[in-house]
């Protein structure tokens, strides 16, 4: 209450606390007459409004009281609802695509990029000798980036299954060692424990000493498995992160390779397009220059057919710039697989490393904790 709020439709933003059950809006500028009725209408959720608990009778009442203005109200939060999400399903496949290295390849985007600087091309292939051989290049350039889209997504699976074995190899062997480590030190400290129940029976010094000295070289022996068990695992998950290296370079190499397979066909099309193009331009060319060309050019394309040298330079231009767009997009999935490659196997390797250091710390704490304790009781023996 007392927010200042003059105008009562402010309360309508509340709807999209879904949980929202008690409000008090008393001491605001709108709340005054019959605001109640239409809080309650438009706020299903409430229970109390201003302390005051909402009837079944007075909501029925004020929903009837509102009713159109809530059909339009809730009509466009499905709208909306709708629209979000339409978005978030956009955002996943644009993110499941980019994790798979195929985004910027559905539904003609790659196409549509190479006449992007693209000024004449356009304009040359409106020509009535080229609308056919364009609409099937089109088809067929879209065509061979969906194939690749397809064969990214199926990769981008394989790679997780991968990793997901990796990661299952490297926690079941982590598991084992960590049992086999628990093992030797709880029968360490329950050895440990009997010793020094004993100890406070015993009031002999040499008894005492020879006694400490015992639990001191099992503590030795215990440091030396302990160690040797992380050794082990260590030569262990070395092997097994080599293993999964070759196999994830194995994997990327393979999916280079037909990602480039894919692109020489995108190149080879638009070089028969070009061609194509080439001899359809040459062509109108000559009837320009004889005066034999029955259709009349647009203006823009009159002005590229001043002369042979000027066409020739316009289709070739345009056959530029188009494979300078298929080289970028081969050399920008290329490389992102190369740099995910080394990423994930640089992150393996430095988990591994931080891994290591993290446990034989452990060990040599555990090792001076014991130590410290043996200590104490030595000098309170003493």
């Amino acid at each position: 209450g007392n927010n200042n709020i003059s105008q009562i439709d402010n309360v309508v933003y509340l709807r999209r606390f879904r949980e929202l059950q008690c409000l008090n809006v008393a001491g605001n500028p709108f709340a005054e007459g019959d605001y109640k009725s239409y809080v309650v209408a438009h706020l299903p959720s409430i229970t109390y409004l201003d302390f005051r608990l909402v009837s079944s009778h007075m909501r029925e009442e004020a929903i009837n009281q509102f009713q159109d203005a809530i059909d339009v109200i809730e009509h466009n939060e499905r709208d909306d609802q709708k629209k979000q999400e339409k978005e978030v399903a956009r955002i996943a496949e644009e993110k499941e695509l980019r994790e798979a290295f195929v985004d910027g390849l559905m539904s003609g985007q790659l196409f549509d990029d190479l006449f992007i600087e693209d000024v004449d091309g356009p304009k040359l292939n409106l020509l009535p000798q080229m609308v056919e051989a364009f609409e099937l290049y089109k088809s067929k350039f879209c065509k061979i980036c969906e194939e690749l889209v397809t064969f990214g997504l199926k990769e981008a699976q394989n790679r997780e299954r991968e990793k997901t074995m990796f990661q299952s190899a490297v926690n079941k062997a982590k598991e084992a060692d960590k049992v086999q480590g628990v093992a030797v030190i709880n029968e360490f400290l329950a050895y440990k424990k009997k010793v020094l129940t004993e100890l406070g029976q015993v009031s002999d010094a040499r008894v005492i000493d020879a006694k400490i000295n015992e639990l001191q070289e099992e503590l030795n022996s215990v440091w030396d498995t302990l160690m040797g068990y992380e050794l082990q695992l260590a030569e262990q998950l070395e092997e097994v992160n080599k293993d999964f290296e070759r196999t994830m370079s194995d994997m990327s190499g393979t999916f280079t390779e037909t990602v480039q397979n894919y692109f020489t066909q995108c190149r080879e099309l638009e070089l028969m397009h070009h061609d194509k193009l080439t001899e359809t331009a040459l062509l109108i060319m000559e009837k320009v220059v004889k005066n034999e060309l029955e259709e009349e050019l647009p203006e823009d394309l009159r002005l590229l057919f001043v002369d042979k040298d000027t066409i020739t330079n316009a289709v070739n231009t345009s056959h530029d710039l188009h494979n300078q767009r298929i080289d970028n997009k081969e050399d920008d999935i290329i490389t992102r697989v190369g740099n995910s490659k080394e990423s994930y196997n640089a992150r393996i390797s430095e988990g591994e490393v931080q891994r290591n250091r993290h446990r034989v710390a452990e060990i040599n704490h555990f090792l001076e904790h014991i130590r410290d304790e043996l200590e104490q009781y030595e000098h309170l023996d003493r």
